[in-house]
């Protein structure tokens, strides 16, 4: 069941054109509500894939958020998650879980 889940931490593990792929389907000030409270590695993976103008308002917009409940911040990190699904399933992108960096040749 763990291999299956995704969660919002595990955008580190998509690799750029993925992530870039993502964030055009995701509205910003959902994005920036999702951000509230992440890690600087999931912080970077997401500005590391956005222009530095995008990257610098995605930031300035969490920051004017301020305190938000934490129910709303979930909300929004699954929106994201829901975007991610419906993209791999559409065949868009690929999500590694778990042990799936194996190969075969």
């Amino acid at each position: 069941v763990k291999s299956r889940m995704f969660m919002f931490e595990d955008i580190v593990g998509l690799d750029g054109r993925s992530v870039q792929q993502v964030l055009r389907q995701v509205d910003t000030s959902e994005l920036a509500l999702a951000l509230k409270g992440v890690s600087a590695q999931v912080k970077n993976k997401i500005t590391g894939n956005l222009s530095e103008r995008a990257a610098e308002n995605l930031l300035e917009e969490v920051e004017l958020l301020g305190a938000v409940r934490l129910a709303q911040v979930e909300e929004a990190q699954q929106s994201v998650i829901r975007t991610i699904r419906q993209l791999e399933e559409q065949g868009q992108i690929t999500v590694r879980r778990g042990n799936d960096d194996e190969f075969v040749i």
